[in-house]
Order: C-alpha cells, then sequence, then structure tokens
C-alpha cells in the first residue's frame, strides 16, 4: 500500500527559493503570507493530508460510490474527512476575506491541492471544482448573488460543479441543448440533460451549487448563444440559507476505470431554478473563468501524480532485491542488489523525479501569475503576466498530464508483477491519472488552443514574449562555465520551436489540416522545451546555495543531477516531435475513412 508523504523540502524549495514567494508576498500585499505562515501552513497541511486523506485512498478505489433512488453515498471515511477538511478551514485559504476567506495568496494554497490530489485524486475531486464555482460567480454574479452563494461555498458547507457538456457535443459546446427561460421574478427555469458532472451529487455537503450553460430560448445558434446559470440542488433564499428541494436530480453515476470514490453524475434539470451569471448569450465567455481554473488544476493533478507514483517506486526500489549490479555487488551481505542500483530502473525514477519537481516550478510560476493579476494595479505588468498565463495554461494541462500518466506506467513497471496488483496501489495510480488526459479539454483540444489559437492567432507574439523571457535567463547563465552546454542546447532547442512555428503557419496557408496533424508534437516539442527552462533555473539556484555554503549540499546536488538528467535523457524526445511535424499532414490524411476497416 502506497505511504504518501508530502514532499515539503522541495515545496518549500520551488515556492522560497526559486520563486522567492515571500518576498512577493509582500509586494502584492499579502502582509499575513509571512515566512513562518508560509512554512506553518505547509507543514500543516503535509500533517493533515498524510494522518486523514490519504489513508482513504484505497478503500475509496475498492468501494466506490453507491447510487440508490437519486442518491449518492460517498466510500467509508470521506464524509469524515471533509467535514475535518472544512472545520480546518483548508477550502477558505485563499478565498476572499468579504466572503469568510483567509485572503492568502493562490500559490500557496496550490501546494496544499497538490498533497490532497497525490495523496487520494478522488477526495480532491469534491473541494476542487468549488474553487472555479467561487472564481466565476465572484468574477460574474451579482452583488446579491454573491451574498446569496459564496460564503457557504467558501466556507465549504456547500460545494460546486461545472455544468457544460450533454450526451450528444462533448467539446462541441455550440451544440448544447439545455434550455432556460426567463421567470417573472428574474430567475429563470433550465431543463436539459448533464453529463460528466464530477461531484455532481454526494453526501459531503449541505447543498451542491452547479454552474451551467444553457441556451435562452431566441438565443443564436452556436456559441454564441450560450448563457450561463447558477442552478443549485436546494433552492437558496436572498439572506443565502438553504431552501426547499430544487428541480435537479442525479440520473446515474458512471462506472469508471479511475477515480471511482468521484460520483461522476448524470444530472437532470426538470424546472430548476436558476440566476442568470454575466451577460445574455456571453456564458461561455464567461465561464472560461471556471474553465482556466479547473485547467491548471488538472495541470496540478499530473504533478501531484508524477510524485506519488514517484514515491511508491522509490520505495520499492530501494528495498526489493533481484540481481546484482553489472559493476560488481553493491549489497555484498545480501542475496542481491536493490533493484536501484540497476540503469534501466534509475532510468524510470528519474523520468518521474524529473516530470514531477519540474512540473511543481512551472505550476507554481503560473500560481504566482494569478496572484500578480489578482493584486497588481499595472496594467502592463498586468498584461504581461495574462499573456504568459494564456500561452503556458493549455502546455501546463495538457503536457504535465500526459507525463503524470507517463510516470504512473513507470511506477506499475518497478514493480514489476507487484505492481500490476491492486494492493500496491500503483496500478491505482495509473488508472486515476488517465482522466487527467481527459477532462476540461482532452491533450488534442489543448494542443489546437495552443497552436492555433495562442501561437498562430497571435502571429506568434505570445510564444515571442515568452522566448524572450527564456533567452535572456539563458544569456545571463551562459557565463556560468557549468552551465553553458545546457544553455546551449536550451537555447538552440527554443529556437527550432520558432522555426517550426513559421514551418506549420507556411504550410497552414495551403492545407489547414496541416495544425491539426502538427498540434499535439508541437504541445509536446513545447512542453519538453519549456519544463527545460524551469529546470535550469532550479539548477542555477540550487548551484548558488552550494556556493553559499549551505548544510544541505546532498538536496541541491540531487536537483542538479536530476536536472542534468532531463537535459541528457528527456530534453532530447522533443527531437522526434520535431521530426513528426515536419513529415507533415500527408500520410495522416491520405487513407480513405471506409479503408481503415478491413
Amino acid at each position: 500500500m502506497l505511504e504518501y508523504k508530502a514532499p515539503l523540502r522541495d515545496m518549500k524549495f520551488v515556492m522560497q527559493e526559486l520563486f522567492d514567494c515571500n518576498g512577493k508576498y509582500q509586494q502584492m500585499g499579502y502582509e499575513d503570507a509571512t515566512a513562518d505562515m508560509v512554512d506553518a501552513i505547509i507543514n500543516e497541511a503535509g500533517k493533515f493530508v498524510e494522518e486523514v486523506i490519504a489513508p482513504i485512498n484505497q478503500i475509496g478505489d475498492e468501494q466506490g460510490c453507491t447510487f440508490t433512488d437519486g442518491e449518492v453515498t460517498t466510500p467509508d471515511g470521506f464524509k469524515e474527512a471533509y467535514q475535518q477538511f472544512i472545520e480546518a478551514g483548508w477550502p477558505t485559504l485563499a478565498q476572499s476575506v468579504e466572503f469568510g476567506g483567509q485572503g492568502l495568496p493562490h500559490s500557496l494554497n496550490n501546494q496544499v491541492t497538490e498533497m490532497v490530489a497525490a495523496a487520494n485524486h478522488s477526495f480532491g475531486m469534491y473541494p476542487g471544482l468549488s474553487h472555479g464555482a467561487i472564481a466565476t460567480i465572484e468574477k460574474h454574479g451579482s452583488e446579491e448573488l454573491k451574498s446569496m452563494f459564496l460564503p457557504n461555498l467558501v466556507e465549504g458547507k456547500w460545494t460546486g460543479t461545472m455544468c457544460l457538456t450533454e450526451a450528444h457535443c462533448g467539446t462541441d459546446l455550440g451544440l448544447l441543448r439545455t434550455k432556460a427561460e426567463c421567470n417573472p421574478d428574474g430567475s429563470y427555469n433550465l431543463n436539459g440533460s448533464k453529463i460528466f458532472i464530477s461531484a455532481g451529487e454526494h453526501d459531503l455537503s449541505e447543498n451542491i451549487v452547479h454552474v451551467v450553460l444553457a441556451r435562452l430560448p431566441d438565443a443564436p445558434a452556436g456559441t454564441k448563444g450560450i448563457s450561463l446559470f447558477i442552478v443549485p440542488k436546494f433552492n437558496v433564499n436572498t439572506d443565502g440559507s438553504r431552501a426547499d428541494r430544487n428541480g435537479v436530480s442525479c440520473g446515474s453515476i458512471e462506472h469508471k476505470m479511475g477515480i471511482k470514490a468521484s460520483a461522476t453524475c448524470v444530472i437532470n434539470f426538470d424546472n430548476a431554478k436558476g440566476y442568470l451569471i454575466g451577460d445574455v448569450n456571453r456564458g461561455l465567455n464567461c465561464m472560461f473563468t471556471f474553465m482556466n481554473a479547473a485547467r491548471l488544476g488538472v495541470a496540478l493533478e499530473g504533478v501531484a501524480a508524477s510524485e506519488a507514483s514517484f514515491q511508491g517506486a522509490l520505495a520499492y526500489a530501494k528495498d526489493r532485491l533481484q540481481m546484482r549490479s553489472l559493476t560488481g555487488p553493491k549489497n555484498p551481505t545480501g542475496p542481491a542488489d536493490p533493484i536501484i542500483v540497476h540503469p534501466d530502473v534509475r532510468r524510470m525514477l528519474l523520468t518521474q523525479k524529473s516530470f514531477a519537481e519540474g512540473g511543481r516550478a512551472l505550476v507554481t510560476d503560473l500560481a504566482l501569475l494569478i496572484d500578480l493579476t489578482h493584486t497588481s494595479i499595472d496594467p502592463e505588468q498586468i498584461a504581461s503576466a495574462e499573456a504568459k498565463l494564456a500561452l503556458l495554461t493549455p502546455i501546463a494541462k495538457a503536457f504535465l498530464t500526459e507525463t503524470g500518466l507517463e510516470s504512473t506506467n513507470h511506477g506499475v513497471q518497478v514493480l514489476g508483477g507487484h505492481g500490476y496488483i491492486s494492493e500496491w496501489g500503483m496500478e491505482q495510480l495509473m488508472r486515476d491519472t488517465k482522466i487527467c488526459c481527459l477532462y476540461e479539454g482532452t491533450t488534442g483540444i489543448q494542443a489546437l488552443d495552443l497552436l492555433a489559437r495562442k501561437v498562430l492567432g497571435t502571429n506568434g507574439e505570445l510564444l515571442k514574449g515568452f522566448a524572450k523571457e527564456v533567452i535572456g535567463f539563458v544569456t545571463k547563465t551562459a557565463t556560468v562555465a557549468e552551465f553553458t552546454p545546457m544553455c546551449a542546447t536550451l537555447g538552440e532547442y527554443l529556437q527550432n520551436l520558432q522555426d517550426i512555428t513559421e514551418t506549420i503557419g507556411a504550410n497552414a496557408m495551403k492545407n489547414p489540416d496541416e495544425i491539426g496533424a502538427a498540434s499535439v508534437d508541437y504541445l509536446m516539442y513545447a512542453g519538453y522545451v519549456t519544463l527545460a527552462y524551469y529546470w535550469l533555473k532550479m539548477m542555477v539556484t540550487a548551484n548558488e546555495a552550494i556556493a553559499q555554503g549551505s548544510s544541505e549540499v546532498d538536496f541541491y546536488k540531487a536537483k542538479i543531477q536530476t536536472g542534468q538528467f532531463y537535459f541528457d535523457r528527456v530534453l532530447p524526445r522533443a527531437a522526434g516531435h520535431a521530426a513528426c511535424i515536419r513529415q507533415g499532414a500527408n500520410s495522416m490524411m491520405a487513407l480513405d475513412t471506409e479503408h481503415f476497416a478491413f
């Protein structure tokens, strides 16, 4: 069975040393987020997750959720753990003080979210979606709606969901059919059915607040005719108290590959009372507040999966004895050597470690940018942060979940036959993590967003902005002898990315399919290069700590050596993606559809 341990030292390295969060928090006006406070929160969160959340992970997978007469019951221990979770105030950490939150930085809350996701992915789904619902209502809702819904959502007494897709439309939301009709009092009646609603029904909270996309009777066709509504499971009085049952019901729950303790529901709306958020027919624009927050949350789940799988594989590799090292016995008094001495096992462990720690740095940087957009009054500073977030969000979501899934695959492989057995917990991680590549926009959807909208759609301006940042760092770092070769390598890969972008743009002028054919390889190439940038930053930071006489030399040397492994054995994968892109769309599109079958 997995025994998750919160990676507190690495989290503090990324937060405090790599990004100087303590200094940034004071500059942003987070006066309560002192160094001591940040340390205390991260430490306490690690303890809570290890003692309360992690122990119910396996039983959650074994029992799953049960569905009876429209009601969902979560597995043993989940209700009690959730109650402890809200009593400890964890849902309120980064929420607005105005509605009962603690007003602390989003990037600090991110560390807690990673721990929860790594220890128990299913449990993290219940409070996780509430953050997006809160952000959407706070940004787009009226003052009356905020006072009605936000205090209980912030406290965690109520939870939130995101209701987008329907059985016939999938990602193509322009096809949705759920209808909304205005009532004389200004509220709306909603009718329709939504599928794949995470945490859509459960027994953990007193009410569930659905954020729902629907279409008004006279709405234009397609995505331009979608509006956004708040639709609670139980109606809500104007003072925020819970009233009678609304016309919202759970039709069924899905039987899934993984995250079995998270209820994935069909939610039916039968003359359900709802409230418009934002402007009529601008619902999809408002929903992007929710979706962007959710995408970064899923990127964090990818990091969490890499970390959890690495921990399980590492513990096993140190303990499992099998064969002798090719360079001579390393455990001469035992019958065999621990498998961690074998190069192929080290390959898998270091790949997991490089994805977990590199991904943590990337997501933390993005979370700090979100904090900046929430606190800065400088329009140029905000625009720069938003541009970087726009470019890197699809990369983080897709790349870190694909590599998270790869990490869980390595975790099973390191354990061999034992990895395939349920009691060790490694195969559960693999099953749980696959969903991360699918929900909140599949890898293919994120890749199209990156290449078509964020890069080509801005004539390369977003990419140029990030490239300028990387080039500036590389130019400065290249003067340090031990990093000169890696600076040259990263600069070369970055230049290749820019050249590939121009090639795709030129080819797409003749054949638009070139964008779709190149998109996933393009995103993966960009992901490997992006992570190389963050690894170089971490290596420089670790090198400086050693030079300053730190007593934690082993920790910093491990950071530098892992970064060297990433540059030597992981970054070169990008060249294969570039080769695929250069081959174009011809062979991909040549086969007639009817000839796919035998």
